[in-house]
């Protein structure tokens, strides 16, 4: 719940809630005022109601993040991310990026995105860069929505996404930036963002948007999310072999 109010502006609108309750609550018992701590007790009801309706969108985001808690996730389908795969999405938005294409995507994971599915238009083809450029080409009817992948395929583009309602840190980061966290805030999706302006490239995971550098730090972040179990194996493969080598040096130092 804190991670999914804290900075909004339905946070401050809270904080300012409870300092009124704060000093009438405590007027009223230090004054003795009878008929105010009747009010305030009789209000509790109507006042519990006014912050559901407050804090919707907040409180919407708080149960989307449960439903994608970990525990409940086990009973959901699983992802056929490969290795090969997420390279290819890697290299085709480091071609977009390359190229100043503002673009917004979407990877699937176990949460189904049937809401945003219906906002675009059908795709279902094989993913490749050459299909990334023609959807997201600034003369393109559908470059300005977002492109949902699932089960390795591109399933829709031109796809609506919510936005986020919390505060960015980088004033640079515009509408596609707040769609790719509104999206991850609410489901469990991974989505790639290009900026137009910029050609800087971010990834969007549970609300929280990080920029990736470089191809390499894309690919490498998307393993991590994706293919954590490889990703550790290969770490420990390699730190192996620098072991192995370090102990060859230096018994030839020695000999």
């Amino acid at each position: 719940m804190y991670r999914a109010f804290r900075g909004t502006r339905g946070a401050r609108i809270l904080v300012g809630l409870v300092v009124i309750l704060l000093v009438v609550t405590l007027l009223a018992l230090v004054l003795k005022l009878q008929v105010i701590s009747f009010i305030l007790k009789g209000a509790a009801l109507t006042l519990s109601l006014a912050l559901a309706i407050i804090f919707q969108p907040e409180l919407r985001s708080a149960l989307a993040r449960l439903g994608n808690s970990r525990l409940l996730s086990l009973f959901s389908g699983s992802t056929t991310e490969s290795s090969d795969f997420l390279s290819s999405i890697a290299d085709a938005t480091s071609v977009l990026a390359s190229k100043r294409y503002g673009a917004l995507i979407a990877i699937e994971r176990k949460n189904e995105l049937e809401d945003q599915h219906e906002t675009g238009v059908e795709i279902d083809g094989k993913f490749s860069t050459e299909l990334s450029l023609a959807i997201f080409h600034p003369k393109s009817a559908l470059h300005d929505g977002g492109m949902i992948i699932s089960t390795n395929r591109v399933a829709t583009a031109g796809c609506v996404f919510p936005v986020s309602q919390k505060e960015m840190s980088d004033r640079t980061m515009g509408l596609r930036h707040r769609a790719a966290a509104g999206l991850t805030e609410e489901t469990d999706a991974v989505v790639i963002v290009v900026s137009e302006e910029t050609g800087r490239m971010s990834i969007a995971v549970d609300g929280k948007l990080t920029r990736v550098k470089d191809l390499e730090e894309l690919l490498e972040t998307l393993e991590e999310i994706f293919l954590p179990q490889e990703k550790k194996e290969d770490d420990e493969t390699l730190a192996s072999e620098d072991r192995s080598s370090d102990t060859s040096d230096s018994d030839m130092v020695s000999s």
